[in-house]
């Protein structure tokens, strides 16, 4: 067979986002449980025998105790869940000692933190197919428990979102649709007697809970720190009205699996039967299971419904807050600048009294004798001439994610190039800009809002000979794409003789 009817014997990957989009889930779906196989093998690292226990059982059952202590407002307490887990682990090793059960406790929980890196989280790379066919790498990056900041004081446990689709076996899934089918699963096994497996579906039920409570708690924190990051004129809004239907089903849904339960609690025989015994006991584990439900939904419901004053709140407390009344130091316009054209021994004087000021108080140090008498007999210590070796870093390309060329935009300020020309408005802008490009007018709307509060003074002590500005004269906007106001756009020449008395001043 020859080479060209090689390579079309050969099939292509298969091109497209939706053909690639399940592969991309598996795989990062694979790389969330990896951190808990990576226990088992690093576990020959610690200091002793610890072959005999399962590290990953270990985990997961940290992350199980962890997602259902935290509560709304706080996370589980670290020393409580190394309490509560410690039985877990003496059941693999009883002949071992209790601290050798504590420390494998919480040397599982500081891994699943991941204390050990810069920012406590995993990174995993894995590849999926551009929509050209070629292979891309792309990075995964995740935690599975995180440390979190209490209202009342202290740190508090909190597992994401992955480490909860690590549990229910999902990654990805939508809250709502997971939901109901974990019911309504529930209720069929419930109703054909198959009580361990309705415990089973029962608990996972509980995890979509936290996991839609664990959406609206960070929605509300990052309201709380910056009203206009959150989406309250649709998105958020419609998550309220669509969780508080979804609370009024599920406590419909769940009196009536409680009422199936006690009933077939109820109705077991009271005999000595092994089978029996453990149907009670299964039906009265799920009693306590979905009343741990009710619970979350009674207090997910109470959070929804205090959404809407607490946004109104925000927004008044950050619209209103009293500026700061000190502006920020502009340094190049202010030191960088002015200096450069300077000779260094005119320049130093003013580095020098800047930097004196500007790097705070430092508190000297107290020598004691005995420092001083180690330092002065300890020999000096041999460098090599070239100095140490320096670690060859590991750079990643960053993919070019720009909108628009470099051509558009040196077409559109071209277009905006207004020094000798007479001002004109953003409709006949916008018209040009049609003519010569489809995308072009998105490009040229945004660099005409933009100038509509030009920094006259960061342009100024910078040396700009002109600027961009943009006036609202109350026209509306008359074109297909774009509505609003129709701006009279110009060029501004900035005073140049001031800008050098000034910089002479300076120094």
């Amino acid at each position: 067979m020859t080479a060209p009817a090689l390579a079309k014997s050969v099939p292509s990957p298969v091109l497209g986002p939706a053909a690639d989009e399940g592969l991309a889930r598996r795989l990062r779906a694979l790389a969330c449980t990896a951190p808990l196989h990576d226990l088992d093998v690093r576990k020959a690292n610690l200091a002793g025998e610890y072959s005999t226990y399962a590290m990953a059982e270990v985990a997961l059952s940290a992350i199980d105790l962890i997602t259902l202590n935290m509560d709304f407002d706080t996370g589980a307490d670290h020393e409580q869940i190394v309490a509560r887990l410690v039985p877990r682990v003496a059941a693999q090793a009883p002949q071992r000692p209790t601290a050798e059960h504590e420390r494998v406790a919480r040397w599982v929980l500081e891994n699943l933190i991941n204390v050990g890196s810069a920012d406590r989280g995993f990174r995993a790379v894995y590849g999926t197919f551009a929509p050209d066919g070629s292979y891309v790498r792309r990075d995964y990056d995740f935690k599975l428990v995180e440390e979190v900041p209490g209202y009342g004081g202290g740190v508090y446990l909190r597992t994401t979102d992955e480490a909860v689709n690590v549990l229910v076996g999902a990654l990805d899934t939508d809250v709502t649709s997971a939901q109901i089918a974990a019911e309504v699963k529930l209720e069929v096994l419930i109703n054909r007697g198959r009580l361990a497996d309705a415990q089973l579906a029962a608990e996972q039920a509980r995890y979509r809970t936290v996991q839609y409570s664990e959406s609206l708690r960070r929605a509300l924190d990052a309201t709380r720190r910056n009203v206009r990051a959150v989406d309250w004129l649709r998105a958020v809004p419609d998550m309220i009205a669509e969780a508080l239907d979804h609370v009024a089903d599920r406590y419909r849904h769940e009196n009536a699996i409680l009422t199936n339960i006690r009933k077939a609690r109820d109705e077991a025989d009271t005999g000595s039967d092994p089978k029996t015994a453990e149907h009670k006991r299964r039906a009265a584990e799920l009693v306590d299971i979905v009343k741990d439900c009710i619970r979350r939904h009674t207090q997910l419901q109470s959070r929804l419904l205090e959404a809407g004053p607490l946004f109104r709140a925000e927004q008044d407390r950050q619209a209103f807050a009293t500026p700061t009344a000190r502006s920020g130091l502009d340094l190049y316009g202010q030191l960088v600048a002015p200096l450069l054209p300077l000779p260094v021994e005119r320049a130093t004087r003013v580095t020098d009294a800047f930097f004196a000021r500007g790097t705070g108080l430092r508190t000297p140090t107290s020598v004691r004798a005995r420092d001083l008498v180690e330092m002065l007999l300890t020999p000096p210590v041999e460098r090599e001439q070239l100095g140490a070796e320096m670690p060859e870093p590991d750079l990643i390309a960053t993919p070019d994610d720009s909108r628009f060329s470099e051509e558009q935009l040196a077409s559109a300020m071209e277009l905006l190039d207004l020094e000798h020309d007479a001002p004109r408005r953003l409709s006949g802008l916008l018209a040009e800009a049609r003519r010569r490009d489809p995308e072009l007018p998105y490009l040229v709307a945004l660099l005409a809002v933009h100038a509509a509060s030009p920094p006259v003074g960061t342009a100024y002590r910078q040396g700009e000979r002109r600027l961009l500005f943009a006036v609202d004269d109350g026209t509306d906007l008359d074109d297909p794409e774009f509505g609003g106001a129709d701006l009279i756009v110009g060029t501004a020449l900035l005073d140049a003789a001031g800008m050098a008395a000034d910089r002479t001043e300076a120094a």
